[in-house]
């Protein structure tokens, strides 16, 4: 037979298509024969393993083509993208009038997602929807494969259900390829080389080298590479097969021990990289966690499951650094409590734990909790003896403290810290109370002593190579400069230190660093600029919660609505702030207080008593949700005022306020001294001169101040 199909078609020029050769793979040499034996033919395998031929070329073909969820085109865009389109297509032929809309678009493209774009589990999943609308479809996906069956009764059995479609693949494995196949669905988001290897506890079970075994799942599209930075590969298994591989774990009895395996040796990571949070090493570390972190949540799901409290304490107190930089503070709070509420577990695993607890819960505004876990973490250290958490217990609890008003108080605290941190030898600890001592300084509108505080903080941080904290002086260096006045200083401060925490990619961070550039802004004359950054950094602070600093940005908001002729607005902010302030008991720092006051008394006197009273309850009832949506809502144009008291009707149209400026220029005050006079920057001085002198057609500030003392307007 293979003699006459050689002669038959040794003599054309001819496409040879094979399907399925994944099922006959040992014949392989025969497509070796007819290719020498035929010069002009050339041949095109469909298989879902690789023939290993020489002169073969691979060419993958990909799950259809997914948008980004991030950034959605409109809905009569998406049906550019292969996968969406296709579901479309199906779901039409099984629901003639559904149609792709603004309601349903996000869904279906979620869809997509979950199911990896592969056609048949599209096609599958939205022949459904005669049955279910788009959102029941996506969350009967949580377990896909009972789902996507039903294919065409004309189409053989593998390509009727998606279960089957895998299978056919599973049983083209050998014994030790299926092994690894089930053992790797333990990998969420997938895996290193080096992880599947420790899926292999005992080594004498180990017959197939892990290398060998991944090679072989990637040659037959069981498994496939992901790009990743770094030298290291990665390799991962689509969701859908995982499922598959997942059930397979489960019926070989075999998940308990791979899960043992596979959670200690992500603990293994998370405590290895724990101590590198805080060196100059922090940036490698952090993205080696961030791309593991499937897996770690994976491992610590299992480990507080079994309640195997140990693990679980160990992995949170390794790794709540890492949510707290990388803004997961919700969710790191929430891994922390389920671990705490584990009876058991050694005390100084659980002080670790308390403290990181009480940081998250900080971070969040929840000083309430944030108090409650650092004087549990300071009791339990104190009665081990361990002076390096009594330290941290301390510097955490003085901060908690100190937001809540109590600075001389938490500096106190902070010393003792130090003094520990010193006697320790501890650099980093140090750094830490020193810098913290500088912002409990500086809030308090303590300027002289803080300076030096922060600076010796600063250069401590460098010693160590901690970005966070180089980040964190330069800030608060930055608010220093804002609250004397130098605008310039401020923002060139706080930009510096918003780029190396954007690099870290901390979004709380990001959110602090952009309120005070919107503060300087905002001090400096530019309350368009302002309200453009304090909107941004307002997004980013709902995302990861910080209750603190929305109301600053709440606050900050409302000074720019002063500024704008919005009274009424404003005054609904400040209340919505001041009532948050309430709630987590956390009054504004004395050292920015004189502003908010400042802004609050001037739409006060801009409205009359019940229009002011009546804005003020509104804001006070707003959730929290409501007041970030009003204060996003920036209405373009000013209120009518309703002032409570009939302005004064000064010649030349001069407003309270120039006239005011000029009281203070005609007695010899710089503009400098009139800025800090008014609590107004030097350049809003300038402007407010600036409509003087073209009201009173004068060239000069001692013309101004000559006509108006001749006038009587002063």
């Amino acid at each position: 037979m293979l003699e006459r199909l050689k002669d038959y078609l040794r003599s054309r020029r001819m496409l040879l298509f094979l399907d399925n050769f994944e099922h006959v793979v040992g014949a392989s040499p025969v497509v070796t024969e007819l290719l020498r034996a035929c010069p002009s033919l050339e041949v095109l395998v469909m298989s879902r393993a690789v023939l290993r031929l020489s002169g073969e070329f691979e060419y993958p073909v990909p799950p259809l083509g997914l948008p980004d969820p991030g950034h959605l085109p409109s809905p009569e865009h998406l049906t550019g993208y292969e996968a969406v389109d296709l579901f479309v297509e199906r779901a039409r032929a099984a629901m003639p009038d559904f149609r792709l809309s603004e309601a349903n678009a996000t869904t279906v493209v979620e869809i997509c997602l979950r199911l990896d774009g592969l056609p048949l589990a599209i096609e599958l999943a939205a022949a459904r929807i005669k049955l279910l609308q788009p959102e029941a479809l996506l969350a009967r996906l949580e377990r896909r494969l009972p789902l996507l069956t039903g294919g065409p009764r004309d189409l053989p059995a593998r390509q009727r259900t998606l279960g089957d479609a895998i299978l056919w693949s599973h049983d083209l494995l050998g014994e030790e390829e299926q092994r690894l196949f089930r053992r790797f669905s333990v990998f969420v988001g997938g895996c290193t080389l080096h992880a599947v290897e420790a899926l292999y506890p005992d080594t004498g079970e180990q017959t197939m080298e892990a290398l060998d075994g991944v090679a072989s799942l990637v040659d037959k599209n069981l498994l496939r590479r992901v790009e990743q930075e770094g030298s290291e590969p990665r390799f991962a298994m689509l969701e859908t097969v995982r499922e598959y591989a997942l059930g397979r774990l489960s019926e070989g009895g075999e998940e308990g021990a791979v899960r043992r395996a596979h959670a200690g040796y992500y603990l293994a990571l998370a405590e290895r990289a724990e101590p590198e949070l805080t060196t100059a090493e922090q940036m490698t570390w952090l993205d080696l966690l961030e791309r593991e972190h499937n897996n770690l949540r994976a491992a610590l799901r299992w480990s507080l499951r079994l309640e195997d409290v140990e693990t679980s304490l160990r992995l949170c107190g390794a790794l709540w650094r890492f949510w707290y930089v990388r803004g997961y503070l919700s969710e790191g709070s929430r891994w922390l409590e389920e671990a705490l509420a584990l009876d058991g577990g050694a005390p100084p695993l659980r002080v670790r734990v308390l403290g990181g607890g009480g940081e998250l819960s900080h971070s969040q505004g929840d000083l309430d909790r944030a108090q409650e876990l650092r004087e549990r973490a300071l009791a339990l250290s104190s009665q081990l003896g361990d002076e390096t958490q009594v330290a941290a217990a301390l510097n955490g609890l003085a901060f908690v403290i100190r937001r809540r008003g109590e600075f001389e108080k938490a500096r106190a605290m902070h010393e003792q810290a130090l003094d520990l941190y010193r006697k320790l030898d501890d650099r980093w600890g140090v750094g830490r109370s020193t810098d913290l001592l500088g912002r409990a300084a500086a809030f308090q509108g303590d300027y002289a002593a803080a300076l030096p505080r922060l600076e010796e903080g600063l250069r401590m941080w460098r010693a160590v190579g901690d970005r966070e904290g180089i980040a964190e002086s330069t800030a608060v260096s930055g608010m220093v400069a804002l609250g004397k006045g130098d605008y310039g200083t401020a923002r060139s401060l706080l930009q510096r230190a918003r780029g190396i925490i954007e690099e870290l990619g901390d979004p709380r961070g990001i959110a602090k660093m952009t309120v005070g550039l919107a503060d300087a802004e905002f001090n400096d004359g530019d309350p368009p600029a302002a309200q453009a950054l304090y909107d941004e950094a307002l997004m980013l602070l709902r995302d990861v919660g910080d209750k603190w600093w929305i109301s600053w940005c709440l606050e900050g908001i409302a000074e720019v609505a002063v500024s704008l002729a919005q009274p009424t607005r404003a005054t609904r902010l400040f209340g919505a702030a001041s009532a948050l302030r309430e709630a987590i008991s956390a009054p504004r720092p004395p050292a920015f207080l004189s502003y908010c006051e400042r802004d609050l008394a001037t739409a006060r006197d801009q409205l009359d008593a019940a229009t002011f009273t009546a804005a003020w309850e509104e804001g006070l009832a707003m959730t929290l949700e409501i007041a970030i949506e009003y204060a996003l809502d920036q209405p373009a144009t000013p209120e009518p005022i309703v002032s409570a008291r009939p302005t004064t009707d000064h010649s030349f149209g001069l407003t309270d306020r120039e006239v005011e400026v000029l009281g203070l220029v005609a007695g010899g005050l710089t503009d400098g001294q009139v800025a800090r006079e008014l609590h107004i920057s030097p350049r809003t001085v300038g402007r407010h001169l600036g409509s003087v002198y073209r009201k009173l057609d004068v060239p000069s500030r001692a013309a101004a101040a000559r006509q108006a003392v001749e006038l009587g307007l002063i």
